[in-house]
């Protein structure tokens, strides 16, 4: 596949990483009210030899901060010290969520339903179209790094495109405990990756604004082997131990609170439940009304609400059948 005898030249803001070169760039985005710049620092390590060049990003909802880690690790731990091929990594996507705690940038937007965005859009919208104008031709496939949403919190997973079987093959490869097909949002990362023919899966892993090192630690054995798998660095081996096969899932359902009330789990998260089997409650406060939540069918648990308090209709379990 890659028959060239030097690795190709890599160009992001402006600057070009040859091959053989780690290096530090820029992609200008916008400025705060106060004049200061906001960029976003990519990490680009180009190997001599030819092969395959893996887009890692994370922080593309700025809350979610256990990609971030992950990516921040890696860095740390110079995991990305290639031996063929390239790696571009992008810790922060969203820097202007990640400053204000927030999913989204300032004017309430969602940067991952603004692509491929728009140079004279929204903050959103021009985020996406730098970002996506200057990434995403250079790369054969890639990783998105993101935790549940309002205390969710999503057992390690990989979401991979039904119709792109290179995407639910570099699924298989991060090997996540869990992985399934899902839906390309309008607007997202991955389907404007996968309009362009670029293989992306989106790793699942904790929830936001909190750390979970077993999902950290999954992130960065994922990202391990898909560098391993494609000869990109030998010194990508597994550090986890023996591990099971991802199990693939297929019918997959949200139980939903039946009243409001606290909520309370009596299961844990990743566990495999039976049809029929009580896996929580949801309570009022005085203790005189109560309902179960029982499991619908045979299958696991890949995401657990953590709010306490509920109201009715609110998303608590999220449980697959294994195909």
């Amino acid at each position: 596949m890659f028959q060239e005898k030097e690795n190709k030249i890599i160009e992001i803001g402006g600057e070009a990483v040859l091959p053989g070169e780690n290096k530090s760039v820029h992609i200008k985005i916008d400025r705060l009210p106060t004049g200061t710049l906001i960029d976003i620092p990519v990490y680009v390590f180009n190997a001599k030899k030819p092969g395959p060049t893996l887009l890692v990003q994370a922080g593309l909802h700025g809350d979610e901060v256990n990609g971030i880690e992950i990516v921040r690790r890696m860095l740390h731990e110079n995991c990305f010290a290639i031996d063929k091929g390239a790696v571009i990594a992008v810790p922060i996507l969203n820097v202007f969520g990640f400053i204000h705690f927030s999913r989204d940038v300032p004017d309430g937007k969602d940067v991952n339903r603004s692509f491929p965005g728009a140079k004279s859009g929204s903050m959103a919208s021009r985020m996406a179209y730098h970002y996506a104008s200057q990434i995403l031709h250079q790369i054969d496939f890639a990783i998105d790094l993101h935790t549940g949403g309002a205390q969710r919190h999503n057992y390690p997973q990989t979401r991979f495109t039904q119709d792109d079987l290179k995407s639910k093959e570099l699924a298989t490869i991060f090997n996540a405990p869990f992985s399934f097909s899902s839906r390309l949002i309008k607007g997202s990362f991955r389907n404007a990756a996968f309009r362009l023919g670029k293989p992306t899966i989106v790793f699942e892993a904790g929830e936001s604004m909190r750390f979970d090192d077993f999902s950290i630690q999954e992130g960065m054995q994922g990202i391990r082997n898909v560098l391993s798998h494609f000869g990109m660095s030998e010194r990508a081996a597994p550090n986890l131990g023996e591990r099971n096969d991802s199990v693939l899932l297929g019918e997959r359902k949200w139980l939903r609170a039946p009243t409001a009330g606290m909520f309370i789990p009596e299961i844990l998260n990743g566990v495999e439940v039976r049809k029929g089997q009580e896996m929580g409650i949801v309570t009022d406060t005085y203790t005189k009304h109560s309902k179960k939540i029982k499991a619908p069918f045979d299958g696991f648990v890949f995401s657990i609400n953590h709010q306490a308090v509920v109201n009715q209709g609110d998303a608590l379990f999220h449980i697959g059948k294994p195909i």
